[in-house]
């Protein structure tokens, strides 16, 4: 007698497990994409306070840019500017960056961070200093937001200016908000 709730617990966990394992391929898969990426490249130093998908977004616009991958990058646009926009941003970001972008980098996080983020990098190798901009932004027929920057720089000069108000070393104004 004592089996049937233990029997009936096991069906009820299997079953359980069934659901969300047949759900979770895409997640799976993913992770798995995150886990290589993380651990191919060296770790993104952090200044300030990044949301998750904040953080997210930046390292992988870091990644594309180190590893060259230009259409992977320009696909994390969060413009309505248009493909072609966006793929000669990208071009031009791995043009400028990829070296500094393939070593230490450190982000530097301003503005709250649940509906957008000024983010500073700095990249050690190089010294060069990237500003870029990240924001939630929802996909063409799904109900849910994913992260994207914004890639408009199209033009090189643009793509590598370094606006008055950066500072030259991360965490120098303390994080706040963008003047």
């Amino acid at each position: 007698m004592r089996r049937a709730p233990a029997l009936r617990a096991a069906l009820v966990s299997a079953v359980a497990l069934g659901m969300l394992t047949a759900c979770s391929g895409d997640v799976a898969s993913e992770e798995a994409n995150y886990t290589g990426d993380y651990s191919s490249h060296p770790p993104l130093k952090v200044v300030g306070y990044p949301s998750t998908g904040s953080l997210g977004i930046t390292q992988q616009v870091v990644w594309r840019i180190a590893d060259g991958k230009a259409d992977e990058l320009a696909s994390l646009t969060s413009d309505d500017r248009g493909e072609a926009v966006a793929e000669k941003t990208a071009k031009n970001w791995i043009d400028a960056f990829r070296k500094g972008a393939g070593g230490q980098v450190t982000a530097e996080f301003y503005d709250e961070g649940s509906y957008r983020q000024t983010v500073v990098l700095y990249l050690h190798g190089t010294g060069q200093i990237k500003e870029i901009h990240v924001r939630p932004v929802r996909l063409e027929g799904e109900d849910k937001e994913v992260w994207g920057v914004n890639m408009a720089e199209p033009d090189p000069g643009e793509a590598t200016a370094v606006q008055p108000w950066v500072p030259k070393t991360p965490g120098e104004r303390g994080s706040k908000m963008v003047p």
